[in-house]
């Protein structure tokens, strides 16, 4: 049962970064659509979103199980700096998307800023999911 958690909890970690890598040809697409077109792929961009979601749903649970069936105590320094990297990363998931997403089509800013401010946001979460991959697999001992 272990080795089936481990591949859950790896796919779901592949599932929530790996949309994100599908994202950057589809932000360079939108300078260039009509509005039509550019709603459409804006749909796209929150669909990948969507399935980050929920791939990090199963990321938590399956890692919650790890947890528990490896014995590895919860204060433990790389499972507490897991935990604050994914609780940023939840935040600020939350905030980075729609709420740009939502301005745009409020049109309170333009497409090259939505554009640019997608691709920032897009590139951070990478950069926040790295870290705590790196906490996961290399199990740095911090303190």
């Amino acid at each position: 049962m272990y080795k089936f958690i481990v591949f859950t909890h790896v796919l779901s970690a592949i599932l929530s970064i790996g949309p994100f890598f599908v994202l950057f040809p589809l932000l360079n697409r939108m300078k260039l659509q009509n509005r039509d077109v550019l709603d459409s792929h804006l749909e796209v961009f929150q669909a990948a979103i969507r399935i980050v979601k929920h791939a990090g749903h199963v990321l938590v649970v399956s890692g919650i199980l790890l947890m528990w069936q490896g014995n590895w105590p919860w204060s433990t320094s790389w499972v507490i700096m897991t935990i604050v990297v994914m609780v940023s990363s939840i935040v600020f998931l939350a905030r980075a998307f729609k709420p740009n997403i939502r301005l745009f089509r409020d049109e309170k800013i333009d497409l090259n800023t939505l554009v640019l401010k997608l691709r920032r946001s897009v590139w951070l979460y990478i950069l926040l999911l790295l870290i705590m991959l790196w906490f996961m697999v290399a199990k740095p001992n911090l303190w």
